[in-house]
């Protein structure tokens, strides 16, 4: 089964654009096709926050989990949106494009900033806790070639949820447009 993995910065859509994503594939197959959203994975596993993770283990804890995590996954196949910052290593990028297809979904700063302050002012996510909005700008702007450099499609993700979707299947559909 396919494996897709959902990458961009946190507040780009991943999980909601990966659930709708994983519900469309598998009506269209008329079978089950899973979503995973690896951070929500991690938590299970882990019996804890994320921010309780970076508090008492550290950020480099947390990404050698996201990279054990996804190598767990990678061979189950469904959808499975990132962390925002899941992919930036040269080993998650290589386990990730070896066991399927990556997507970025890209999606202008101001518009990741405002969902997130939207969602819960960004209290679940550690990153926002500790850094200003121009640390976050600069932090969007320093991943996001990495994130072209590391996936295998680009897509807007600056629309309605159901547009990404297509947007997406296109883009799987004709790899070479």
């Amino acid at each position: 089964m396919l494996t897709i993995y959902l990458c961009g910065f946190m507040g780009c859509g991943k999980s909601t654009v990966g659930r709708a994503l994983a519900e469309w594939l598998g009506h269209n197959n008329k079978s089950a096709f899973p979503f995973t959203d690896l951070d929500e994975y991690i938590v299970k596993r882990e019996r804890r926050s994320i921010k309780n993770i970076f508090d008492i283990d550290g950020e480099e804890y947390f990404r050698r989990l996201e990279i054990k995590s996804m190598l767990e996954l990678s061979n189950a196949g469904g959808v499975i949106a990132l962390g925002g910052g899941a992919i930036l290593s040269e080993e998650a990028s290589k386990a990730a494009n070896s066991s399927g297809e990556v997507v970025f979904i890209n999606v202008p700063f101001d518009v990741c900033y405002e969902r997130i302050m939207r969602e819960d002012l960004g209290r679940g996510r550690p990153l926002v806790m500790t850094k200003s909005r121009i640390e976050l700008e600069n932090l969007y702007a320093e991943r996001a070639s990495v994130y072209t450099d590391h996936s295998s499609i680009t897509v807007d993700g600056d629309a309605p949820v159901e547009m990404v979707v297509q947007r997406i299947i296109d883009a799987l559909s004709n790899p070479t447009a």
